[in-house]
């Protein structure tokens, strides 16, 4: 309502002021006076109607935050916000099965980040699991930052943007780069030619008030060194210049961020050292990314028709020069660790809110490190279906018991149980509540093949597709321990090849200490419970066929799965089999 009134109130001044200007032109009357009263009651209003208008932009930027929120506690979410998919690796050895990124994935629930490096850090963090040291600090943080609310809405609307574009890489390498610019001598040389030449340029017009000759001679002459100096720098300017242009996109809002970030009381002691980076310099980073942000628009400016006139006189470009070199030369070597520090930040404020928006689900518990790979999972649900339709299942497996042979019928849950775990783990393992009642396990790495496809360019096929994945699996097992997550394994040959095929690699992981899950479609498969007793145990999932239709409870069970339904599956489309 302020801004509809201030609005129409502003027009109606508009016009006033063309009929008062057209009636004092023609008649003298009334006093000029009144015009300019109107003129900065109009100006006044303008900037009364700017502030308006950022606060109702900040209000529909905090209602927005709340409606995102609400929506993700009633599980509306999908479809909504950022989808991660610039951070998607198609060779990645999970991010595809998992749903990491892309619509409706776990890199769109969990994002809250406005910044570039907020979201790139946590992308890392999706993709690549952190020790068990590092995701315990980050669990103090994140139950701090939890409770949060205000520091929250406060991060979401600062600045003037939703989406902070600033490149953080290009930022870096800006800041990075060693530029042969000397501007502690250039600096006074150049404020003093400009001195000069603003000295001859006031004396030639006091000459020609005075005398009515104008005396032009030091001015030019002014100019004609200005311009060589330009000229002589242009190179130089140029590098100390080059690359900021791309890196410098809303920079106020980062200098906004990292203030209110700056203001905060931390009790967490990882938060606590987040903080004291930025402060790494001296300086706080705000104000230091604020000058930058300025000095930027200057920058910017040289684009402008009248400063290119003042340019040469001025020196402008070389005294803009000057200032950016001296921040790089000051401040350059901690714009690595402020931009890191900020981007971990926001990574923690999205668990701390994803965590905030599901106080059910519990930070996992972590088995020591001279304790065998397990894991041992009461009530685990996968956190990207809604909870009005997620079946939970107690799942174990882990020391003597290394592998979990999956067997059950089309559509029983075979592929979400395998990628519930993954998901879990992979939220575990970066510092989140996970969504399950209990969850104990080691640190792994995580690996799957899952979801692969034949490529027509790569001239590939599914199987092939496929023993690639598997053979990047087998290696990773090499390294460490690991969890694997194999789905229809070996589905694209034959029985035969399948079953050999299957047994040398389950042997091999095995023997690597892996630990996870395969699912079979082949009940030939299961009998690699008796090829490796007590290593290798069945477990299945069933269904009901009443009154000609299928009904699944998605509940696992132990042995194997002794019902099928694929033929029913074709009848029930038509195919007459």
């Amino acid at each position: 309502r302020k801004h509809l009134w201030t609005g129409n109130v502003r027009v109606a001044l508009f016009l006033a002021i063309l009929v008062l200007g057209w009636w004092i032109a023609k008649t003298g009357f009334p006093s000029v006076y009144w015009l300019g009263a109107c003129a900065g009651a109009f100006v006044a209003l303008a900037i009364v109607h700017r502030r308006i208008l950022r606060a109702k932009s900040t209000a529909e930027r905090a209602a927005a935050l709340y409606r995102r929120g609400i929506a993700r506690i009633e599980d509306r979410w999908a479809g909504a916000g950022d989808t991660g998919e610039q951070f998607h690796d198609p060779e990645h050895v999970y991010a595809g099965d998992l749903d990491i990124f892309g619509e409706g994935s776990l890199f769109q629930l969990l994002c809250a980040a406005r910044t570039r490096m907020g979201k790139e850090n946590l992308a890392n963090w999706l993709t690549h699991q952190g020790t068990v040291d590092a995701v315990l600090q980050r669990h103090s943080a994140v139950t701090e930052l939890a409770a949060k609310l205000d520091l929250r809405e406060d991060l979401a609307v600062a600045g003037e943007s939703d989406n902070i574009n600033a490149d953080p890489a290009k930022l870096r390498n800006w800041a990075g780069v060693n530029v042969a610019f000397n501007e502690r001598l250039l600096r006074p040389v150049a404020m003093l030619l400009a001195a000069l030449s603003v000295g001859a340029l006031g004396w030639a017009i006091v000459s020609f008030a005075r005398t009515g000759n104008a005396f032009w001679t030091p001015f030019l002459l002014s100019l004609i060194v200005n311009g060589f100096v330009v000229f002589l720098l242009r190179h130089k300017i140029d590098r100390v210049l080059g690359g900021l242009d791309q890196a410098y996109h809303n920079l106020e809002a980062v200098a906004a961020i990292l203030k209110r970030l700056e203001q905060e009381n931390f009790a967490a002691p990882h938060l606590q050292r987040l903080q004291q980076r930025l402060m790494a310099s001296g300086r706080r980073a705000s104000y230091c990314i604020g000058r930058l942000d300025t000095l930027c628009d200057l920058d910017d400016s040289r684009h402008n028709m009248v400063v290119q006139l003042l340019n040469v006189p001025l020196l402008y470009s070389v005294q803009l020069a000057c200032a950016l070199q001296r921040w790089r030369r000051k401040y350059g070597p901690s714009v690595a660790g402020w931009l890191d520090a900020l981007g971990e930040m926001e990574a923690l404020l999205c668990l701390g809110t994803y965590s905030w928006e599901h106080p059910d689900d519990p930070f996992p518990e972590f088995a020591g490190p001279d304790e065998l790979p397990s894991f041992a999972a009461t009530a685990i649900g996968h956190p990207l279906l809604p909870a009005a339709r997620c079946v939970r299942n107690d799942v174990a497996f882990g020391g003597n018991t290394q592998v979990l042979l999956v067997s059950g019928s089309n559509m029983s849950g075979k592929s979400t149980l395998l990628r519930a775990i993954g998901t879990n783990t992979v939220l575990a393992l970066m510092g989140a509540p996970v969504r399950a009642q209990r969850l104990r396990l080691s640190a792994t790495a995580v690996a799957a093949s899952m979801r692969l496809s034949d490529s027509l360019q790569k001239g590939v096929s599914h199987f092939y597709a496929e023993i690639s994945r598997i053979r990047k699996v087998v290696d990773l097992s090499a390294c460490g321990p690991l969890l694997i997550l194999f789905d229809e394994i070996l589905q694209g040959t034959n029985s035969h090849d399948r079953r050999t095929g299957a047994e040398g690699i389950v042997k091999t992981l095995l023997r690597n200490g892996a630990i996870g899950l395969v699912t079979t479609h082949d009940l030939a498969l299961t009998e690699l419970a008796e090829r490796f007793p007590g290593k290798v145990v069945n477990v299945h999932f069933q269904e009901k066929l009443e009154s000609g239709r299928l009904s699944f409870d998605y509940r696992l069970r132990e042995g194997v799965v002794t019902t099928s339904n694929g033929v029913e599956l074709m009848k029930s489309i038509g195919l007459d089999v």
